[in-house]
């Protein structure tokens, strides 16, 4: 091979709070392995997927690239971890040519509702998890803490209020100045485009990919 995109690895925040050994084992362990067998190979590109969440609290948003790391939680650990690991390969040879994606939780689906997320099990993320909801394939959305500054978009679904749970950070989201000015690229999707075109996706696929008239 060419190059790897390596995506592998444990990604629920939560649950790396509880089992902090499981994902320094999974993440850091199998991605060192994965370094080794590429050299081993002669393959020295990657692209690795990093995540928000090692920025941590971050003291304003939106974030750029240049704000300081500092994870609040074992998941964004392990992926703080594997980019010094990359950083440090990169540094000891030079013909390393390295990625580090960070990546903030997408939202949305194709405009015509014959793409979209399709998280397996109980999903992770936020607005696949309001979306089951909304369709009735989850009975209710566990809204963790009710004392963050951040505005309620809540709406009409079933809610359970539950306690602050421990990993989480308040508001997190991405500058997209450096893509508009390097790439010529600009988000013109918000919100509301971002609802609409998800609940297009739910309603026409309840089931995701697994629904009958995709099939």
């Amino acid at each position: 091979f060419d190059a790897v995109i390596h995506f592998a690895g444990l990604k629920a925040v939560g649950e790396s709070v509880h089992k902090p050994l499981l994902y320094y084992d999974n993440n850091l362990i199998g991605t060192i392995t994965l370094l080794e067998t590429m050299a081993a190979h002669g393959c020295k590109n990657l692209v690795f997927s990093s995540s928000a969440t090692v920025y941590g609290w971050p003291k304003e948003v939106p974030c750029t690239e240049e704000f300081p790391l500092a994870a609040a939680n074992p998941y964004g650990r392990t992926k703080l971890f594997i980019e010094e690991i990359c950083q440090d390969l990169r540094r000891s040879d030079s013909e390393w040519k390295i990625i580090l994606l960070r990546y903030f939780n997408p939202v949305g689906a194709h405009p015509s509702g014959y793409i979209g997320e399709d998280p397996r099990g109980t999903p992770n993320n936020l607005m696949p998890f309001v979306q089951q909801v909304a369709i009735g394939r989850q009975p209710a959305l566990t809204v963790f803490g009710n004392n963050y500054s951040t505005k309620d978009g809540t709406g009409k679904i079933p809610l359970v209020m539950a306690g602050r749970r421990p990993g989480d950070v308040e508001t997190v989201y991405a500058s997209t100045k450096k893509a508009e000015h390097e790439l010529n690229w600009k988000a013109k999707y918000g919100i509301e485009e971002m609802c609409r075109d998800q609940w297009n996706w739910a309603s026409k696929n309840p089931y995701g990919y697994a629904s009958p008239n995709l099939n």
